[in-house]
């Protein structure tokens, strides 16, 4: 996929989910999220938040490229494994709590597109640091995108489509930001 068609993907998530997730019903390779949508947005947000510190910082100076690299690492590494992670987790939870099969493709379908705010948040963070606060309350905005997704893609029944979107919602924000978390302490040991 193209950065044009990209980015029209990620503004359709974002303005009208319904549409664009039955759209990405209508895919016929499902891995696809990945090269198409998942490395294009992880190499975005790392190039964010590379020339963001390299912006923010004193000139360029050793250092200074240092902890862009570092930054950059940080935030790809995050994502890449939370998206994995995440997906593992929404297969696993879907087949033991809601009686779905081991579709683990649907799986990362499902959360590869519905990082699409995390993506962008992490995009925008990274060129403005100081938004890091708002970009936390945004991030519930997942919970709507997985909402529609649940709809079109999960073929879960209406009365457990609030639990099972919960569920996902929650591992697609809490794994980033865990493996940031534990990454982020790996590093400052490390240093």
């Amino acid at each position: 996929m193209d950065y044009k068609g990209l980015l029209q993907r990620a503004i359709l998530l974002l303005t009208a989910p319904g549409k664009a997730w039955k759209e990405i019903a209508g895919e016929e390779d499902r891995r696809a999220v990945l090269s198409s949508f998942v490395y294009p947005m992880l190499g975005l947000c790392g190039l964010s938040v590379f020339i963001g510190t390299l912006l923010a910082g004193d000139g360029l100076t050793a250092p200074v490229f240092q902890r862009a690299l570092t930054s950059c690492c940080a935030v790809i590494v995050s994502l890449f494994g939370g998206y994995f992670l995440a997906a593992y987790g929404i297969n696993q939870l879907g087949m033991k709590l809601f009686g779905q099969k081991d579709d683990v493709l649907q799986a990362q379908q499902l959360g590869g597109y519905s990082l699409v705010v995390t993506f962008l948040l992490n995009i925008i963070v990274g060129f403005f640091p100081g938004f890091f606060i708002l970009s936390w309350i945004l991030q519930f905005y997942t919970v709507y995108v997985v909402w529609e997704g649940v709809r079109v893609l999960a073929g879960i029944a209406d009365n457990r489509q609030m639990s099972y979107t919960v569920m996902a919602s929650v591992l697609l924000i809490a794994c980033p930001a865990l493996i940031d978390f534990v990454f982020g302490k790996l590093m400052n040991l490390l240093n």
